[in-house]
């Protein structure tokens, strides 16, 4: 008799308590969705990009430079619906701003450009990463399309600034000047042997 009274003593304690955990469960799982739809709202809304472009330069660009086009394409097409759709958005503007590197326009093959493009493809990458972590951090991804936005316009002033630069006329004798002063033209050293035979 007493291991009855026991026994249904333990199977109505352990039943309570189930339900104690599945009312946990179930009011865990509600602030996770809300908490999962104000990420996905505060990152809808702040994922705006400046994809216009700037400058005349910068226009001549998009329809002459195949991968920038390609690039400003992919920004201006906002995902929608979920989380997962602007996962998949950043991986694809990844892989589209890499492309960057592969054909700059010869003009555009300076210094100043690729470490503007450099700063551009780290600020993409870094975007990539914080939306595809569990936890995923809006305020540091809504930071991070306004710091891609400044990139993007100081890539387009920089090029800008090439293409004025390029128009200036040179002044006499300038070229000739900026010839003695490449170091590739320059006359290589010869070594000289110190067992050869020298006339003083």
């Amino acid at each position: 008799m007493k291991f009855k009274f026991i026994y249904i003593l333990s199977l109505v304690f352990v039943l309570f308590s189930c339900k104690d955990e599945t009312k946990k469960r179930i009011v865990e799982t509600e602030k996770d969705i809300k908490k999962k739809e104000l990420i996905f709202s505060n990152i809808e809304k702040g994922w705006v990009f400046n994809t216009n472009p700037i400058n005349s330069t910068s226009q001549a660009n998009k329809s002459s430079w195949n991968e920038w086009r390609m690039f400003l394409a992919e920004l201006e097409q906002k995902p929608k619906k979920t989380i997962g759709a602007f996962q998949k958005k950043s991986a694809e503007l990844s892989k589209k701003v890499m492309d960057l590197n592969n054909n700059i326009p010869i003009n555009f093959s300076t210094p100043q450009i690729k470490s503007r493009i450099s700063m551009l493809i780290t600020k993409v990458e870094m975007l990539d990463l914080y939306i595809h972590l569990d936890n995923i951090p809006d305020k540091k991804v809504v930071g991070l399309v306004g710091e891609i936005n400044v990139e993007l316009i100081s890539l387009q002033n920089q090029m800008d600034k090439i293409v004025q630069k390029s128009k200036i006329p040179l002044e006499e004798g300038e070229s000739e000047l900026k010839k003695m002063l490449d170091t590739s033209r320059a006359i290589p050293n010869i070594k000289i042997d110190p067992n050869l035979p020298r006339v003083e």
